[in-house]
């Protein structure tokens, strides 16, 4: 991911409810969610919910699959994925057992 797309992401993020939208999308998983629920589960209005969606998927951080008439959305791991690699790119000068804790807290293997 290169500076440009990382600035994108952050844009997207950096608005309470497209952030929500995108925390709901990664709890939700593989099974993902359309569009109406997640409007529901915010309360947030169909016009509005549908601009947030398109802001985030712009920034590659989500992903959409047409089922039918509704609209599935997903979190776009590669898209985080290559979000955190470029934060973490140079991470801890050249210590990466300093670095450790913040990885293994974002693969989830806390103690």
């Amino acid at each position: 991911m290169d500076k440009e797309s990382v600035l994108d992401a952050f844009a997207a993020l950096g608005q309470p409810t497209r952030l929500d939208v995108f925390r709901l999308l990664i709890k939700a998983g593989e099974t993902g969610m359309p569009a109406g629920d997640i409007g529901e589960a915010l309360n947030v209005r169909q016009n509005t919910m549908s601009a947030n969606l398109a802001i985030l998927a712009r920034s590659g951080l989500i992903r959409s699959r047409r089922e039918g008439r509704s609209i599935r959305y997903f979190a776009n791991m590669e898209g985080l994925r290559g979000l955190l690699a470029f934060l973490m790119e140079d991470c801890c000068g050249g210590s990466p057992e300093l670095c450790q804790p913040v990885i293994n807290e974002l693969a989830c293997e806390c103690g």
